[in-house]
């Protein structure tokens, strides 16, 4: 189902306190908008409502993702409708629309709302309200309020886009939140679990709760890959996409790019998704000679849809010829092109097995490779 999101960040955050916005101001390593960012990125188009006044920061923040910036209004209901309107004209099936200041938000939470509008025109995150409530006045409790049928309210809230873009148009005013204008056009809105940890900045101490999840959430993993090509009748063998001149080429099902075949390894590796074979089996004749490229491509796709970022890879080639020092930094653009990321998060050297072995024998090459993956 094609979706988008819009990223609620165009208000002022005066509460929390700091000398910008709080949606701009640093934790655990990173500001504020960029860790909701990447929460969403994988999940669709990305949207992400404004102050004016706020662009130079936000293009700093939005570097290397695919970002729409649109300003904001003089409330939230007005931000979002500016965010709705700049998709208007590609429509997606349906949006998430989540506040910026909430950048612990488990991916099952998001997972869960998606899912919920497949049979439903709107859903939204919510805890049931477990606590007593109570009413009061100069600080004297006054009296108690029933809690049967309370919730409290989470993001993102999910909808079909042309549902929720019509009740926006049509709402006259502000609302707490976007299932109150839903509500407002007769939607009815299916109500998904909730998390503790998908908690809002508001104030100054929220910073320090807010680092200590997201330093402890992360889900790093990493995979290793191993593979081995022979030499055979040829000019030049393919590693890591570059043709290097030799006296040889590399046999295999592919192109038998060894490199590349090792790094596609170790991607699905960290994700416990097996190894090349079981996803492009050699027995089938569509892959024979294929551009390996298609394999990595594959694999960096499969990682990014499970809401991974490829922090770095690390490849060595194994063999005594041909030499790859001056084929190295080419190697590295076009594995960083191939799976966009930056290239000083791809390293490829070589080491030679001192004429030991089969690579020492230059019956062919070997190269190993580690990836790590990492879900914020």
């Amino acid at each position: 189902m094609d979706q988008a999101i819009v990223i609620v960040g165009a208000g002022r955050g005066q509460r929390a306190g700091g000398p910008t916005p709080k949606q701009w101001q640093p934790i655990a390593g990173k500001p504020v908008a960029r860790w909701t960012l990447e929460a969403f990125a994988p999940r669709g188009r990305l949207v992400m409502v404004i102050h004016p006044d706020d662009r130079a920061m936000a293009q700093t923040v939005c570097s290397g993702l695919d970002v729409t910036l649109v300003d904001g209004g003089a409330t939230r209901t007005d931000s979002v409708r500016a965010g709705l309107e700049a998709l208007a004209s590609d429509p997606p099936q349906t949006v998430l629309i989540h506040d910026v200041a909430r950048p612990c938000t488990p991916s099952e939470v998001i997972d869960a709302v998606a899912r919920a509008l497949s049979d439903a025109p709107a859903a939204a995150p919510a805890l049931p309200v477990t606590d007593a409530l109570w009413t009061g006045v100069d600080g004297m409790v006054t009296g108690s309020r029933d809690r049967t049928g309370l919730f409290r309210a989470q993001t993102p809230q999910g909808f079909r886009f042309d549902a929720i873009l019509a009740a926006h148009r049509a709402h006259d005013g502000d609302a707490a939140d976007d299932v109150a204008v839903a509500r407002a056009a007769g939607l009815a809105v299916v109500i998904v679990p909730g998390d503790e940890r998908n908690m809002k900045i508001t104030g100054p101490d929220d910073f320090n709760r807010a680092a200590r999840l997201l330093e402890t959430r992360m889900d790093v993993r990493l995979g290793n890959g191993y593979d081995v090509h022979r030499f055979g009748p040829g000019a030049h063998v393919t590693l890591c996409g570059v043709e290097v001149p030799h006296d040889r080429g590399l046999l295999g099902h592919s192109d038998a790019d060894v490199g590349m075949h090792a790094v596609t390894d170790a991607l699905y590796g960290a994700m416990a998704e097996g190894d090349i074979g079981r996803h492009f089996p050699p027995s089938d004749p569509q892959w024979k000679g294929a551009d390996s490229g298609i394999f990595l491509r594959h694999a960096c796709d499969l990682a990014r849809v499970r809401g991974f970022m490829i922090s770095n890879v690390d490849v060595t080639l194994v063999c005594e010829r041909p030499k790859i020092g001056p084929h190295a930094e080419k190697m590295m653009q076009k594995m960083s092109e191939i799976m966009q990321i930056a290239t000083d998060r791809v390293s490829i050297k070589a080491t030679t097995s001192e004429q030991l072995g089969f690579t020492g024998r230059e019956e062919g090459i070997a190269a190993l490779a580690t990836a790590t993956l990492v879900q914020p």
